[in-house]
């Protein structure tokens, strides 16, 4: 996530080694960071792994007989899992992503699949509610209805002692629920246009960890703080009175809240009081469902379900949507009727359709986080309570693609956190694969997130099917290219699981069409290796700033801030202008198909490679033509990133970094703590040298809005290479300093044409 640093200050912030065992958790209070600190980083610090240096450890399942099948298979499955442990050894400090050990295990290594089984211990038991004609209005007779039903509260146990995952989660959701005790109930905190969001998610977060814990336990203590907080939530001290105290103006907040509130009602339903019960039903149709119902004719408030396809549709119609199932038959006034009606149509109309045809999240890999988050909890919801998706799961066939999205989005230096990267998380994760995962069968999903950091939530209890096994990485392509018109990206990488590898992430596409959450960044770019990250992003600017979200018109306001406008993207400026929001870019691309084996150690093959270009004249208005190029050469080994362009105004080339940068004429060494990165102008024109310079705004740059600010991006340098009007063929070569790697071993590629690329044309 982009939250993996502190983008409110610069970029994702690149490591040095050693590693310190710090976790940063951007805009969380500071007591909050702190005891995540301490209850996270205590649990995901430091991993029980079985195997964790045996390079050549093969497992006990190595023989040369016949595969098992059927329940067999399934049961050696789990006892593998139960002698590995957890496949991660660590998780990393600093961008919070798994550490792998350097090893070959193929009895645990292997293709991702599930084991379908009857053994309680190792797999759900079937639902018994099976109805033969669903309905939205028609729920299941027990509680909770919500994701988590009865018959997987009493497996769990049971799961729990044979699956190292599900215990390790458990431990962690335990450990957070202590944590989050001893805190005062949230206090509400009005934060300008941006609402009570954060606030919202925090007693959602907190909710789910409470009730999750009191129902493992039935301690009643549970019960007791989570009444504590929701009646915080409501209460007179808790903003304003009336039916604006959730503040639906900016109704992601009353949906938030209203999720929050239908949890605490299902989960813990026979455990509330009579009076308990009635205040939490009447609170939540007061301030959220009535109010939900009335956003569908009310522009205002409900501006989100008109077609918008994007974060806001699917969070708001899903803390609706759960709110009316807990509430069904309890309430007999026909508003919980009504309201679905109105929600799973809208969904269906607009929610599901942020994902496009390639997976990739029509905003960013951000909010991707916050609506798959929404989709999925109504998704899941809706499944659970009447036994049916009634469409979400396959209307929009593409959306079995987006597990893939993220997957690849994520580099070794977090996420290529293009564009803004929103609030804070809270109880927004990326669990939502391991439901996609397990719905629509794709076991590498559920194995690559359960690794992940935010996967231990109770959402992830319920979600996660037990009976996967495999490694995700095994037979997993180390490029993916995304080439829909509105995102048109690629990620290429050398390993899945070296935390120093090379990674290289590109985008193009149209600068419009991303709810106004994207940047004018046609051609930007990221590079991590040798365990940092070398090019990055600056993420989101002050949401509050005057005209950051009031179009994606060429005449935006939003255009005037730095972190949005294209000189604060890694890209090419020419006269020191925007680029044109109209822009339609072209793509190509090609890979040598390497996959990743079984192997955490993986051997890259001489002739892997991959490339993407982008057609970019479109974004520019003083260009005849312009295409950028990066690829991998070498084995994977090095980086050539090249610019044909041919300008009627001064062109200027502009890399963002966290190194120290040493500059040497036509070369540079980027340094972040122990480790170096060489960067070269191959073929350099007469005159040309490399330049450095502060992140800020251009002296001559339109003026902001008055009273307005950029946000200040200390430690951040901009490397930058100048060129007067003219036609170029400009190619920058990375070279990251690997150990035991001699200056004989790097090479120079020949000069190709960006048209006359190919798998083979810098061999």
């Amino acid at each position: 996530m982009a939250d993996y640093a502190n983008e409110t200050s610069g970029l994702t912030t690149s490591r040095p080694k050693p590693r310190a065992r710090k976790w940063i958790w951007i805009g969380v209070p500071v007591a909050i960071a702190v005891i995540l600190a301490a209850v996270l980083g205590g649990v995901l610090g430091s991993r029980a792994h079985k195997n964790n240096n045996d390079s050549s450890s093969s497992g006990a399942a190595a023989d040369s007989g016949p595969s098992p099948t059927g329940e067999a298979a399934a049961s050696q499955a789990a006892s593998i899992k139960e002698a590995v442990g957890l496949f991660p050894t660590a998780t990393n400090s600093q961008y919070l992503l798994p550490l792998y050990p350097s090893t070959t295990n193929t009895a645990a290594y292997t293709t991702p699949t599930f084991h379908a089984s009857n053994n309680a211990s190792l797999a759900w038991p079937k639902d018994s509610f099976q109805p033969a004609n669903p309905a939205p209005t028609s729920v299941r007779p027990d509680r909770p209805r919500l994701i988590a039903p009865a018959y997987k509260w009493n497996a769990l146990p049971d799961l729990i002692k044979s699956d190292p995952y599900l215990k390790y989660w458990n431990d962690t959701i335990f450990g957070n629920a202590t944590a989050y005790f001893g805190l005062e109930p949230v206090q509400y905190h009005l934060d300008g246009s941006s609402g009570i969001l954060d606030n919202a998610r925090e007693i959602k977060m907190r909710v789910k960890a409470f009730a999750y814990v009191y129902r493992m336990t039935n301690d009643s203590k549970w019960l007791d703080r989570t009444y504590s907080e929701l009646q915080n939530a409501v209460s007179d001290s808790f903003g304003p009175s009336g039916t604006d105290k959730w503040n639906p103006t900016h109704f992601l907040d009353t949906a938030e809240f209203s999720a929050a509130f239908a949890i605490a009602y299902d989960w813990l339903h026979d455990a509330w009081t009579d009076d308990q019960r009635t205040q939490i039903l009447s609170s939540m149709k007061t301030y959220g469902l009535e109010v939900g119902l009335n956003a569908f004719s009310n522009s205002s408030t409900g501006w989100w379900a008109n077609n918008i396809e994007g974060n806001w549709n699917c969070v708001c119609n899903s803390g609706l949507t759960m709110g009316a199932l807990a509430i069904l038959e309890d309430d007999t006034t026909g508003l919980a009727e009504q309201l679905l009606a109105k929600t799973i149509p809208n969904a269906l109309a607009n929610c599901i359709w942020a994902v496009s045809s390639d997976g990739t999240w029509s905003e960013t890999a951000n909010y991707w986080y916050f609506g798959t988050t929404g989709l999925a909890e109504m998704t899941a919801s809706l499944l659970s309570a009447t036994g049916s998706d009634y469409g979400l799961l396959t209307t929009n066939s593409h959306l079995e693609l987006t597990g893939y999205y993220h997957m690849y989005v994520t580099g070794p230096g977090s996420l290529f956190a293009y564009g803004d990267h929103g609030p804070n998380k809270f109880s927004t994760t990326a669990n939502a694969i391991l439901f996609w995962g397990d719905m629509l069968s794709h076991p590498e999903y559920v194995l690559f997130q359960r690794d992940q950091h935010d996967a231990p939530e109770p959402n992830s209890m319920f979600w996660y099917d037990p009976s996967v096994s495999g490694a995700f990485w095994d037979g997993l392509a180390l490029d993916r290219f995304f080439d829909n018109s509105t995102d048109q990206w690629g990620a290429m990488r050398s390993s899945w699981t070296d935390e120093d590898a090379l990674y290289v992430a590109m985008k193009a596409g149209t600068l419009q069409g991303h709810q106004t959450h994207n940047d004018l960044d046609a051609g930007d770019f990221v590079i991590d290796a040798l365990g940092t990250r070398w090019a990055g992003e600056l993420g989101s600017g002050n949401y509050l700033s005057e005209g950051y979200f009031s179009s994606d018109d060429q005449d935006s306001e939003r255009w005037l801030y730095y972190r949005k406008r294209t000189e604060g993207q890694n890209t090419i400026l020419v006269n020191k202008q925007n680029q044109i929001v109209t822009a339609a870019p072209t793509v190509e691309h090609d890979s040598s198909g390497t996959q990743q084996g079984s192997s955490t150690v993986f051997d890259v093959p001489s002739d892997s490679t991959a490339y993407l270009t982008a057609d970019l004249t479109s974004a520019y208005g003083n260009v005849t033509s312009f295409k950028r190029g990066i690829r991998m050469i070498n084995a994977r080994k090095q980086v050539l990133l090249q610019d044909d362009i041919n300008a009627s105004g001064d062109i200027m080339w502009r890399m963002h970094t966290n190194a120290t940068v040493t500059v040497s004429g036509t070369s540079a060494t980027l340094t972040i703590g122990d480790q170096k990165m060489q960067m070269t102008i191959l073929n350099p024109p007469d005159g040309v040298t490399i330049t450095t310079g502060d992140a800020v705004r251009f002296s001559d740059d339109p003026p902001l809005p008055d009273g307005q600010v950029d946000q200040p991006n200390p430690g951040v340098t901009v490397v930058m290479i100048n060129l007067p009007a003219g036609q170029y063929s400009l190619q920058v070569l990375f070279n990251p300093q690997w150990s035991g790697m001699s200056a004989s071993d790097f090479v120079t590629p020949p000069s190709v044409a960006i048209d006359n690329w190919s798998l083979t044309s810098h061999n």
